[in-house]
This record gives structure tokens, sequence and C-alpha cells, in this order.
């Protein structure tokens, strides 16, 4: 049981046919509905479909669900869910000692011993001997509860991952009944597969309370999360990202024209718009990457917000098509869904390796607007506020999101609609000059097409600043690529001033992130500031251009220390734009950073202070002042650039 009684962290893990996703997906809602904040952390493999039983398939899901404020998914479980030999071993290392470990003996035979390459029984050799282990024949349980049903042996078995969420449930004291009701909602048209379903749960409940062991697996209750007197629901990033794009047709009267291939993490977009056509949102499955960014190009050209969707290695394809959106000055929002890399990479897995990409990557002097959402529930604002930077500027956006974004889900608090500001476009159906430009922004008219007044031509070669003819004039095409730079930069003019998260305005060290790090970061700066250490955190959402003040409000802190899921992105475009030197902490395991990979780092730039009141399971090392970057531990690096300022 976790030391703190104020939160817990369960991991449920299996073959990616074990129905692990929906398991955890179904007690995260029942968590919700329980009045607990909660972060997620669906973990896939990188295999389709890998053989059953081995390491390669291992499908997992955590969840950190509590009574406080939750921001992460948990550095470490609580409790271990094994249904299978590879799933046991492949999550073994993330446990500390006195984990509780929940396993389903039945599946610890010969043949699937060896699947998962073990050449002794974990349950008999004594490797388990710090931790807390409950063995279950689950399977056989399973397949008592659900012999009415009528299903064959194999249909049965299918069933227990919902005897085993019935355990889970009884054992956090949990409801079943959101869980019951999808169930006769999922299964309506099949009886036999819904009654099984639903003896498996409630036998799952019954055995936690008649088992002889129940003592050893019921945990103390955790109390309510004080939220916010306003509705929440669960959301993942990819949902919030299609609400927000929906949001912003609505606030600008601009019907949306999302046009994608299909790749992994960033495909969930669109399958949730497909749902939303009624809401003013239109999609289109493209044969390949660069038909689907030109497509949404020529939805934007048409009077639509043209809106396409990848992940780093169809963004790379998406790329001279970024420049003649930014050549033509078009509205483009193009979302990226980071995984890890280079090439192929780890298609599940979750990286921040693409920023040099979104902010640097294109032929020519092609500037773009690059945003990045800190949390799942965040997708929704700043897709909003990158279809607003797009149609105010006319130029594309870059909008930064992650796997574990995409895929994790939070508590959201449903926003007040009205409160949103609407969305200004620059159609001008009165305009006599589609290159008639705000003095502001430097943006020029979005024509509308079979408009006289505003014809113009269409295409890739540098035009004309005023009329938009073809120009091969020197002095004109400096004078288009500094309006290019200018129109970017002005987006600066418009963003807030950046502020801090939490800790005051100076001080000792600021933490500055971006992206899915907010919720570890917030938990590490928390833990400092509770300890009485001088730690401010400042979150960026708006990387190019930065905030105004973000040099000025830096240089107030000794130190600034920058985490990354990558070997050091956001830290040379601080030191690029701002003259920053800064501490770099970078992890690239495909996994995200734990606070105590953060509060490590945090304690060794302030040795002299208090300890933080949380135990370290994967320490890393901040190298001193003026010296070479350390080794990697954990496949993690803390290397100082010359100190603080």
């Amino acid at each position: 049981m976790s030391s703190a009684t104020d939160r817990y962290v369960v991991r449920f893990a299996g073959d990616s046919g074990d129905g692990i996703q929906l398991q955890g997906q179904q007690f995260t809602i029942a968590s919700a509905l329980s009045g607990h904040d909660l972060a997620t952390l669906p973990d896939f493999p990188a295999e389709i479909r890998a053989p059953v039983g081995t390491r390669y398939g291992v499908s997992a899901f955590q969840i950190q669900f509590g009574g406080n404020r939750v921001t992460t998914p948990g550095d470490a479980p609580d409790v271990l869910i094994a249904f299978n030999p590879a799933a046991l071993v492949v999550n073994l290392p993330a446990l500390p000692p006195g984990s509780q470990i929940i396993v389903d003996e039945s599946a610890f035979t010969e043949q699937r011993l060896k699947r998962a390459d073990l050449a002794s029984n974990p349950l008999d050799d004594g490797s388990l001997a710090d931790y807390r282990v409950i063995a279950i024949d689950i399977a056989s349980l399973t397949l008592q509860a659900v012999a009415e049903s009528g299903l064959g042996n194999k249909d049965s078995l299918r069933c227990k991952n919902f005897f085993v969420l019935g355990l889970v449930l009884w054992m956090f004291e949990q409801p079943r009944e959101s869980v019951a009701e999808w169930i006769e909602a999922k299964f309506a048209n099949n009886t036999a597969v819904r009654d099984a379903n639903l003896a498996a749960l409630n036998a799952g409940h019954a055995f936690g309370e008649t088992a002889e062991f129940g003592h050893e697996l019921k945990y103390e209750k955790l109390p309510v999360a004080p939220l916010d007197a306003t509705e929440y629901r669960t959301i993942t990033g990819a949902e919030a990202m299609a609400l927000g794009l929906v949001a912003a047709s609505e606030l600008s009267d601009t019907e949306i024209m999302f046009c994608s291939y299909p790749i992994t993490p960033a495909s969930s977009v669109l399958h949730h718009l497909t749902a939303l056509e009624d809401c003013g949102a239109s999609t289109f499955q493209a044969e390949d990457e660069i038909a689907a960014i030109c497509a949404a190009i020529g939805a934007s050209y048409a009077g639509k917000l043209g809106v396409t969707s990848s992940s780093g290695p169809g963004i790379a394809l998406k790329t001279e098509a970024m420049g003649l959106a930014v050549s033509a000055e078009l509205p483009l929002v193009i979302i990226n869904s980071q995984r890890a890399g280079p090439s192929t990479g780890l298609p599940t897995k979750t990286e921040q390796s693409d920023l040099y990409q979104a902010v640097y990557g294109r032929n020519g002097d092609t500037p773009l607007p690059v945003l990045a959402a800190a949390t799942p529930g965040d997708c929704f604002t700043m897709a909003t506020e990158a279809a607003r930077i797009a149609m105010r500027h006319m130029t594309p956006v870059i909008l930064l999101t992650d796997g574990y974004i995409a895929n994790a889900s939070e508590l959201w608090p449903i926003p007040d609609f009205d409160a949103i500001a609407p969305i200004e476009t620059r159609k001008l159906p009165h305009a006599t000059n589609a290159f008639e430009r705000d003095a502001t922004t430097g943006a020029r008219v979005w024509a509308e097409p079979g408009n006289a007044n505003q014809i113009y031509r269409v295409g890739g070669i540098e035009k004309d600043i005023t009329t938009g003819n073809i120009s091969y004039d020197a002095n004109n095409h400096q004078a288009m690529t500094d309006l290019r730079q200018q129109k970017v930069a002005s987006v600066a003019d418009f963003i807030p001033d950046q502020g801090v998260e939490q800790g005051e305005l100076e001080g000792s060290v600021a933490v500055v992130a971006w992206g899915s790090t907010y919720g570890t970061v917030f938990q590490a700066v928390k833990r400092a500031i509770a300890a009485g250490m001088s730690v401010s955190q400042v979150h960026i959402r708006h990387i190019a251009p930065l905030p105004k003040n973000l040099g000025e409000l830096l240089n107030r802190f000794d130190h600034v220390l920058v985490p990354e899921l990558n070997s050091g992105q956001l830290a040379t475009l601080l030191r690029d734009k701002l003259l920053l030197n800064v501490v770099q902490l970078n992890k690239v395991s495909g996994q995200p950073l734990h606070v105590s990979e953060l509060t490590d780092a945090i304690h060794q730039l302030l040795p002299g202070a208090t300890e933080m009141s949380v135990a370290s399971q994967h320490s890393t090392t901040v190298a001193p002042q003026h010296s070479k970057p350390v080794a990697p531990q954990h496949s993690t690096t803390v290397a100082p650039q010359q100190g603080a300022k």
C-alpha cells in the first residue's frame, strides 16, 4: 500500500488481446464517478499483434487516482495486476519493494514461462520475495462465473478482464454501476456476451468480499477530491483536440475540414472528429500524407479552415506543402502528435523530439507559429488558440502534442463556451484587393473564390507583395521574406505575458518546461515549495514566437532547469532566442518523466535545502557547474551548460 493515503497507483498489464485498455478505461470512469481526481497512462505494445504471451506483446494501463490534485499517472505502481508471466517480468522493474502484485496463476505454465523467456517460475523461485504477491486462478474462476452463459471456453476466457475489474473495484471501493451500464449498452445485441461479462464483473467483486485473503487486498477508502464547483468529465487529449477544433469552427463561424492519413498516435483525432460532422466538422482520409495536407490547403483556399494531423514521420512528408501554405498565405492548423523516433522509431511510445522540426524544419526562411498543449484537457484550449492565430494572421500554425497527451485521460472541467472570445477572420467580402493587409498583423485578406474583386494567383512561386503576381524581383523577395517573418513575430503582440504556474516571480530555480511534462513538473515543484525551497514552475505553451517577457522573467532566477523528453531541444531554443544559460534534464526512453527524477535534479541544484518528502526511485545526477555532462543514468542525463545567469 502507498505510504501516502490520499492517492493510489494501479497498473493493469497483459497481452494486447486481454482487454487491458478497456479495463483501465472503465476503472477510470468509476474513479471519476467516485469523486477522485486522476491521470492515466495507456502503454501500448509497438507490435500490432505480437505472439501471445511474449514480452513484445505486453499492453499496460496505469492510473493514479486520489483525493488531492493528480497530474501524473504516478512514478511507480502500488498495485500491479499481471495476466501472464510476460506482463509480470516486463513491469517488475517499475515496482518499488513492498508493492502488491496480483497474478493469474493459471497463466504460469511451462509453455507460457518459455514464451516470456523465463527459465524458472517467479511464483516459486523467490524472485518476488520483496513484494506482496497474491496468486489467483483467474481463468478458472472466470469460467465458473460465466458457465451459464452458453459461451465456449475461448469466449468465456475473454471475460477475465471484467472479473479482475470487479475485484479491483472492490479493493478500492469504487462503484460497479457505470461498468455494468457500459456492458449492457455495448453488448445489447448479444445477450450471451452481455450476461457473461456482467457475471464475471459481479463474481470478481464477490470474490474480493469472500476470499480468505480479502484483508490483504482491501485498501483504505480515499477521500473525495476538492474539485471546483463545476461539471467535469474524463477526457483524452485526442477527444479534447477534436472538441477544440469544433469549438473553433463555432467561434469563427467557419467550417473546418480535417484531412489526415492514419498514423500512430495521431489517428485518434480523426476517429473522434468523424463523429462530430453534425457540429460543422468535415473529415477526409487521404491516400497519403502529402495528399492530406494539400487537401487541407485546398479547403482553406475555398474558405474553410483546413486542418491536418500526423506524427513526426508524416510531418516530414508534409514539409514542402507547409511552405506552399506559407507562400500562399492561407490559414492552416497542423497537429503533430509526437512519438519516439527517428524514422519509424517507437510508434506507441512518447517523446518530445519534434520541436526542432516544428520550429526550424523547412526549406527557405519559412517561419511558422508553434504551440504546444500541456495536458489532455489543455488540447481543447490550444486547438482553439491555434485556429485563432491561423485565421488572424493568415498563416499555417503547428500544434504539438504527443502520444502520452493524445491517449492519456484526466478530469476536465467543462468550459463555459459563452466565456470564450469569438475568433475573428480576415474574410472581408467588400475588400477590392486580396493583398490588402492588416496594419498590425500583416495578414492579407482571406479571399473568397468567385469574388471578382479578390482574384489572385495561387502557387508556390514568389509573389509580388502588392498584387500577388509572380515576381522574380530581388527586392520584392527580400520584402516578402521580411513580411513573412514579421507576420509570425506579430503573434507575440496578441499572446499573454509568460507567468508562473506556481512559486514566486523570482528566486533560486525556475523549472521551465513545455508539453506533456507539465504534470510531472507541477508535482515536483509543489513538493519543493512545501519543503521550503525557492523553486517556481514556468510552462511554455507559445513556443514560436516566445512570449515577449520570457527572457526578463527567467533572468530573475539563479538557475533555469529545463526537463524534456528529448536531448535538449527547448534548451537550445532558449539559448538561441534568449541567450540563456540553462541546466538540462533529458530523458529519451519512450516513457514519461518521473516526479522523483525531477525532484532529485532540483535538490542537487540546491544541495543545502531541506530534503523533500519523496523517496527517489530512479536517481539522476546534476553535474557541477562548468563540468562535463554526466553519464546517462536510467536513460536520463542532467548536464548544466556553463551554469546559471
